[in-house]
């Protein structure tokens, strides 16, 4: 298991596509299933809140009127009404450009903070590595749907897949998930997981991984130190 901000080994250059958001504070948080993403995101929009910063909290899929409805659509089990791997792709991108142009860019430009539960690494890990289609297509989806603004820190919370399964099942009271991507194979979260750290190897600097075995709030301290060491760095001199 990887410590909390250990970078794995032979880390790739940032991507030259990714460019930062230029007004305000623009943090994703990613990860497999059960790894604790909605615990942290709201412990750390409490936390900043605290210190009288700004915060607009969203999700993917979802963050719109058009976004839930589509999360509706992608997430229920029903195996009848599934999208296959090219509409669920393109249904993730509706929900991005759309929550991008109602939610997202507004609030960075009153120089706020926007968190984000899921955004376009899960995309990349789901739908590219896990579902094996086109990364290169992905990232031009990508670069449609978000223009120039990316997210200028992600946290990806790394847990071992079993782990993770258990605390779903325990979350849902160990009956069968309301949630479509709960209930795949452990083969798919395995790519899932793997998707997600070979993109923390190209993107060092943005993509910090984050020991998800930790007890919550330490999880939610290494997360904090380094939010508040990004917001201090993007502040006029």
């Amino acid at each position: 298991m990887l410590n909390a901000f250990d970078k794995p080994d032979n880390s790739a250059a940032d991507t030259a596509s990714s460019k930062p958001a230029a007004d305000g504070l623009f943090i994703t948080f990613e990860g497999t299933e059960g790894v604790g993403k909605s615990t942290q995101v709201k412990l750390l929009t409490d936390n900043l809140r605290h210190r009288g910063l700004p915060v607009v909290t969203t999700r993917e899929p979802g963050g719109t009127p058009l976004g839930e409805e589509l999360r509706g659509l992608l997430k229920r089990p029903s195996s009848r009404a599934a999208p296959c791997p090219p509409a669920e792709l393109l249904m993730m991108a509706a929900c991005r450009a759309q929550l991008m142009r109602e939610v997202v860019r507004p609030a960075l430009q009153k120089r706020q903070v926007v968190i984000v539960d899921r955004f376009l690494d899960s995309t990349t890990a789901y739908q590219g590595y896990g579902r094996g289609l086109d990364l290169e297509f992905i990232q031009q989806l990508h670069n449609f749907t978000l223009e120039n603004t990316r997210p200028d820190l992600t946290f990806l919370l790394d847990l071992d897949i079993a782990i993770g399964t258990q605390r779903s099942r325990e979350r849902g009271g160990n009956t069968l998930s309301e949630d479509r991507f709960d209930n795949e194979e452990d083969i798919f979260h395995r790519k899932v997981r793997n998707g997600f750290l070979t993109l923390a190897r190209q993107e060092p600097q943005r993509i910090k991984i984050v020991d998800a075995s930790l007890a919550p709030e330490e999880v939610q301290e290494l997360i904090l130190e380094q939010v508040i060491k990004t917001h201090k760095q993007k502040q006029p001199a």
